[in-house]
This record gives structure tokens, C-alpha cells and sequence, in this order.
């Protein structure tokens, strides 16, 4: 059953995340993965540019970014295209400058698909946080390339917070790749979690001031074929 944003906000209070399939995720934010707004979002993928800043030298990372913003009680927009920041504590691979990615492609963020993801993890947040107010949205469209020799790792910091409230993660798609598993810690609690996002809007809401999470890397399937993972991350931090 497909939950209410007050429902997956006490799964998030409750257990630090909430995980929706690809079926109920497609109702929640009234998104099928077979409507021509989810394929234009999803074919924007095959148009990203490579992460020049990665520390650990791979060439495996391929990315687009965009902010908007969210007024309390008001309606989100994109905001002015800015750097992506993260503080060494949160990433200590890439973290610690300012990291000039390429926009997210105009008809892309203002797309239905993305808008109603948008909105849907928005109505989720406002009913998990313990306060209100207005929130600073980035948006990352991420693609992880597998080669036989080098392996793709879609978390290359290891388990970390992203330095944010809340974050929503995505799969957009997956082509000839083994590996990706998602692994949840949650401050507190004893163990791990983890499940493998496998299926178009398989997504996670989590809320990233009690959770840890990574994702293991990825090698193809057939090591004679290209392989990548491609999924959207948006963080809600409050401004």
C-alpha cells in the first residue's frame, strides 16, 4: 500500500529511513517509469559530464547539478546555478572546496518528473522535521560507469552523512553492472541495513543527521559491454 507523506515521515522518526519500491514510489509521487516525462527525465543520463574533482584520480563519475529553492510555505524554484560544498568531516575525499558542476539542463529541472520528485520528498521532510522554515534543495544526477579493469564506486568516501537534514536517492536506472548495494547505519542502533536499489524509482528517504550509508562498488556483468549506474540524489538543508 502506497504510503502518506505522514506515514513515511514516522517510518523515517521511527527507523532513521524509509524505503519505497519502484510500484509504491511510482504512486507516491504520481511518476510511471513507462510516461513520456519519467523518460525524458531518465534520458537527460546520457548527457551528463565527468566529475574532474575526484582525489582518488577515477574517471568513473559523470555528473549535473542544480539548487533550488523552497520557501516556507512556498512554492520550489530553481535558484541561481552555485558550487556544490561539502566539509572534509562529512567528505574527506572531495570535501573541503568548492566543486563547479555543469546545470542540470533547463527542461530537465523544471520537467514534471523531476518537480513532482521534488515535491514528494518536500511533503515527506516538512512531516519529519521538528521545525519549520525554508529549504536550500540540490539536485544531482549521477552516473557511475563499471569497466572490466577499474571498478565504479558510486560512494567513494566510504559510509558518511552528506552534511544535510534529509536526503531522497533515486535509481534512475541500471545497465550490465553487479554490485550497488546500498548499506544503512543508523546512529543508535545496533547492525546495518541494506538493500540494493535494482528497479527504475526504487528510491530511499532518509534523514541524514542520524544515518551513515554507502554503496558498495560496481563491476559489469559482461566484461565486454559498458556498465553504469545512474541515480538522483536531492538534500534538503535547512537555510
Amino acid at each position: 500500500m502506497t504510503p502518506s507523506p505522514a506515514q513515511a515521515a514516522d517510518s523515517i522518526q521511527r527507523d532513521g529511513y524509509v524505503f519505497l519500491p519502484a510500484a509504491t514510489a511510482s504512486d507516491f509521487f504520481a511518476t510511471p517509469t513507462d510516461a513520456p516525462a519519467w523518460q525524458a527525465l531518465a534520458s537527460s543520463w546520457d548527457d551528463l559530464r565527468p566529475d574532474t574533482y575526484m582525489a582518488d584520480g577515477g574517471r568513473y563519475r559523470l555528473r549535473r547539478h542544480a539548487t533550488f529553492a523552497a520557501p516556507a510555505g512556498g512554492t520550489i524554484a530553481r535558484a541561481p546555478h552555485q558550487p556544490h560544498y561539502q566539509m572534509l568531516r562529512h567528505n574527506p575525499l572531495n570535501g573541503g572546496l568548492e566543486r563547479w558542476f555543469e546545470p542540470v539542463e533547463t527542461a530537465i529541472g523544471e520537467g514534471e518528473a523531476l518537480t513532482r520528485l521534488l515535491a514528494g520528498a518536500r511533503s515527506v521532510f516538512e512531516a519529519t522535521a521538528t521545525e519549520s522554515g525554508a529549504w536550500h534543495i540540490e539536485a544531482h544526477q549521477f552516473r557511475i560507469e563499471a569497466r572490466p579493469d577499474t571498478a565504479g564506486k558510486p560512494t567513494p568516501e566510504g559510509m558518511h552523512r552528506d552534511g544535510v537534514a534529509f536526503v531522497l536517492v533515486t535509481l534512475i536506472g541500471r545497465e550490465n553492472v553487479a554490485g550497488g548495494v546500498t548499506a544503512i547505519r543508523v546512529d543508535g542502533q545496533e547492525g546495518e541495513a541494506s538493500f540494493t536499489l535494482e528497479h527504475p524509482l526504487d528510491s530511499v528517504l532518509l534523514d541524514d543527521t542520524r544515518v551513515w550509508h554507502g554503496v558498495t562498488p560496481i563491476l559489469p556483468l559482461d566484461p565486454a559491454k559498458p556498465g553504469h549506474r545512474d541515480v538522483l540524489v536531492l538534500t534538503f538543508a535547512r537555510t
